[in-house]
């Protein structure tokens, strides 16, 4: 019989190792088992659905189930939930909603692209049919279906994270009333709070009101009730952020690490011989501070999961870790931050400088020149580069992906100030903001040598 590979999950963390292992192995036999409806498709995608800007749910869809059927041979069942993992006798037990049954089958070899299911905090009233976490394709067809079921007016938002912004955009582009609410001092968590709080101002000046600084105590049929009093909501987005679903893992006897996170090593091999696992339910290895993290990320994904089916196929790959780039918008408000933050580099017990410049995106005497701020970190004495974030307007946020080429390549902020970047008026000043910050951080590395 032909070797059997199980993948658990039908998105990137699972797919795309799939059809990598499909490619090596053409005799395996691969079976993909998902519980939700759609496979291979962009959840990043979601909040430019609900805000209109992509025309249906199915345009999130890269490759149907039946696309990996008939491309690649891999019998893809959806509405399949996977509820149990027995490494001994290397089966899992499979609740097919379908046909409302449930069943057992073997695996030789087995991957895990759980995922990630978005946090929801242990408050009452939680469960109320109005209150939605975003991360599935589900997860956007049941918040639309009641959207747009009722007269929605109110909308509130839980949480000021990327998610959090994303959805309150979204609904204010719908032409709703939008209250985000966030226990910390600034949105945007991610960030420092010098840098938070600026997106916090961009988000007001857009019209959406932002309570900082407020716990959410309980949630009500039509209010979110914070410790200053209730607040107003026709429907309520959870933007608190996701946890590894790594559940299944954990109680098969899978070693998991930080936040729960499937341990993995640099091939994507789990603690268990033949289990392999990728995506928002693993772990990576952050290459600044030199420490396990969890990032969920679809960037992270596609890649592991990717050196995951080189290896299940019988090739040899490895993931050698990140660097922690991300990026989003709020309207006209870019927003990017790579490596770490100050509250990042001082848990790694890094010493380091800060450097803070504001500059235009684009050359100052053109109309469309729009602010930028870069915040950006050194370590002391080395001048190694530790991170940056970058807020400003059109043209800012792709910038970041300058600094995470340099934390990459390990370079000092010294270093990067020589770099050949591009010059044109209508996309950078002569100096690029970038480098602005980088000549800014060298200089206080040198001055406190």
């Amino acid at each position: 019989m032909a070797e059997r590979l199980i993948v658990v999950g039908g998105d990137a963390g699972g797919m795309a190792a799939a059809t990598e292992a499909r490619r090596r192995r053409p005799d395996m036999e691969i079976i993909a088992l998902e519980k939700g409806r759609w496979t291979s498709y962009s959840a990043c995608g979601i909040p430019y659905l609900v805000g209109g800007e992509v025309g249906e749910l199915d345009d999130l869809v890269v490759r149907t189930p039946q696309q990996f059927r008939d491309k690649h041979l891999i019998d893809v069942r959806t509405r399949h939930e996977v509820t149990g993992i027995d490494v001994a006798k290397r089966t899992v037990e499979v609740r097919d909603h379908e046909h409302g049954r449930t069943y057992t089958t073997g695996f030789d070899t087995l991957h895990l692209g759980l995922g990630a299911v978005p946090l929801r905090p242990d408050l009452p009233g939680v469960e109320l049919p109005h209150i939605h976490g975003v991360q599935t394709l589900e997860d956007a067809d049941h918040l639309l279906a009641d959207a747009q079921e009722k007269d929605c007016r109110d909308i509130v938002v839980v949480g000021g994270g990327y998610i959090g912004l994303e959805m309150a955009e979204a609904f204010v582009r719908r032409g709703l009333n939008v209250t985000i609410v966030e226990r910390d001092s600034e949105v945007m968590s991610t960030l420092d709070p010098d840098m938070g709080g600026i997106v916090s101002e961009a988000m007001r000046s857009e019209g959406i009101t932002v309570r900082c600084g407020e716990a959410v105590v309980a949630f009500e049929e039509k209010a979110v009730v914070t410790e200053n009093g209730p607040v107003h909501a026709d429907l309520v987005v959870l933007g608190l952020g996701v946890v590894p679903n790594s559940g299944l893992a954990a109680d098969a006897g899978v070693a998991t690490g930080v936040k729960g996170a499937v341990r993995v090593d640099p091939r994507q091999r789990t603690s268990v011989d033949g289990v392999w696992a990728a995506g928002d339910c693993a772990e990576s290895f952050h290459l600044v501070s030199r420490r396990p993290v969890h990032i969920p990320l679809g960037t992270h994904a596609n890649k592991q999961a990717r050196v995951a089916g080189v290896n299940i196929g019988g090739g040899y790959a490895t993931f050698p870790g990140v660097v922690g780039t991300a990026a989003t918008k709020l309207c006209g408000t870019e927003i990017a931050r790579t490596g770490l933050t100050e509250r990042e580099a001082t848990a790694a017990g890094l010493g380091y400088v800060v450097a803070r410049i504001t500059s235009t995106t684009r050359a100052g005497y053109l109309a469309k020149s729009g602010r930028i701020v870069v915040k950006m970190l050194a370590e002391k004495r080395s001048g190694r580069l530790l991170g940056a974030q970058l807020i400003g307007t059109e043209g800012a946020a792709k910038r970041v992906d300058i600094v995470a080429t340099a934390l990459t390549a390990g370079m000092t902020v010294e270093q990067m100030t020589a770099l050949d970047l591009s010059y044109a008026p209508p996309f950078s000043p002569v100096w690029d903001p970038v480098l602005v910050a980088a000549r800014k951080a060298a200089e206080l590395v040198s001055g406190g040598a």
